[in-house]
């Protein structure tokens, strides 16, 4: 029987390849709205930080998801994130 493949993503923050079930998703639609998604299905987008405050602190100083998505990102986006972070 076959195993069945993990699937990574890089965090953002640290450049680590992690599991998709470790990292904490955040996407940018069409419609240029930026949000958490917990479900990682959301349509979009997405960029992959890991669940603690370090990779948080170094996306938010460097402003890394500004580039990423290639908008500005509201305060808010972040206030969510630390806010799942803490969690």
């Amino acid at each position: 029987m076959k195993t069945k493949k993990i699937p990574l993503r890089k965090c953002i923050g640290c450049n680590e390849m992690k599991s998709k079930k470790e990292l904490i998703r955040i996407v940018h639609n069409k419609f240029g709205e930026t949000n958490v998604d917990l479900t990682g299905k959301a349509h979009g987008r997405g960029a992959y930080i890991c669940n603690n405050k370090h990779c948080f602190e170094k996306t938010k100083k460097s402003k890394i998801l500004n580039r990423t998505f290639k908008a500005d990102i509201e305060e808010a986006v972040y206030e969510k994130l630390i806010k799942e972070i803490d969690e």
